[in-house]
């Protein structure tokens, strides 16, 4: 199932998307009569399996009776995050051998764990301010990983079972700001450069997350090109890693990294950091394609 948040008259609303176009869970409930379903994505996430059934049924339901004017055109959304109000965004860095070696990197031998905050969180198709700060804004496709039970000190071979669901991320990074100390985070963390969506996949519809296509356009002009299955440490072993030092909660996001092609890895003579005017759409097999357009900070 593609769960997505979108915003009415200043509200967030619950949507499901569909072949036909996005079921409204607050209406289509209300219609329907139900005593009990999700109205909200973190409720859906912290409830799990039983608000994710409960979802599948409202939607059975909805189909047999709706007709197409019930449904909405998901290109009229006013898109939100499709995780709005996760406790913990934890990036995974350098954690595509290429990537590492193409910023001249080491290849780490343990997962290079930061963080990002809710600040940063935006959604599919928002305007992204470059801040006055930084002149070197680049991008990073990246499979985001939504936790869905609480995990603390998880053996690898079952993390996967912790995982309510997946979306496309962008781990936006002004260089300039990342690369002024050793610590990367005020390079990470400004406002938008977290873009999640378009839709939270369950982790069901995805099978293996360590087998997915992930390419980033510019322009209309493919950056990256790669598949999750790259990844030096894989998605069971950083859920795994991540539990040991620190309890996951339902709603937590992890960013598992990047591949190659990122403006930084360009020689320097080549680098042309996002402008305003720049478009950037993230796709991963499963996931949809998440893009964004960067303005100038007024």
């Amino acid at each position: 199932m593609k769960l997505l948040t979108y915003k009415v008259n200043e509200q967030e609303r619950l949507g499901i998307w569909t072949e036909k176009g996005i079921v409204d869970v607050i209406k289509a409930k209300n219609s329907l009569e139900l005593a009990r379903c999700p109205e909200d994505v973190m409720e859906v996430i912290t409830r799990g399996d039983e608000g994710v059934g409960e979802l599948r049924a409202l939607l059975d339901r909805f189909k047999a009776l709706a007709s197409e004017s019930d449904y909405l055109d998901e290109s009229q959304l006013n898109w939100e995050p499709c995780v709005t109000r996760p406790n913990k965004i934890i990036c995974i860095g350098l954690n595509y051998r290429k990537h590492a070696e193409e910023t001249n990197a080491p290849i780490p031998e343990s997962p290079v764990v930061f963080c990002k905050f809710n600040n940063a969180l935006t959604g599919n198709q928002a305007p992204i301010v470059i801040p006055k700060a930084t002149h070197k804004v680049d991008y990073e496709a990246e499979l985001a990983i939504v936790i869905g039970k609480k995990a603390k000190d998880v053996p690898q071979e079952k993390a996967l079972e912790y995982v309510l669901g997946y979306c496309c991320a962008n781990d936006l990074s002004a260089r300039d700001l990342q690369r002024r100390t050793s610590q990367w985070l005020l390079g990470k963390t400004c406002d938008g450069f977290s873009p999640l969506g378009p839709y939270l996949v369950t982790a069901d519809e995805v099978g293996n997350p360590n087998d997915l296509e992930i390419r980033t356009f510019v322009n209309g002009e493919v950056r990256q090109h790669s598949n999750t299955a790259d990844m030096i440490f894989p998605c069971d072993e950083i859920i795994s890693y991540i539990s040991m030092h620190m309890t996951l909660l339902p709603g937590d996001v992890i960013l598992t990294g990047t591949p190659a092609g990122v403006v930084m890895g360009y020689p320097p003579e080549k680098q042309v950091f996002l402008k305003p005017g720049d478009s950037v759409t993230v796709e991963i097999e499963k996931l949809g394609s998440l893009t964004n357009r960067f303005v100038k900070d007024a």
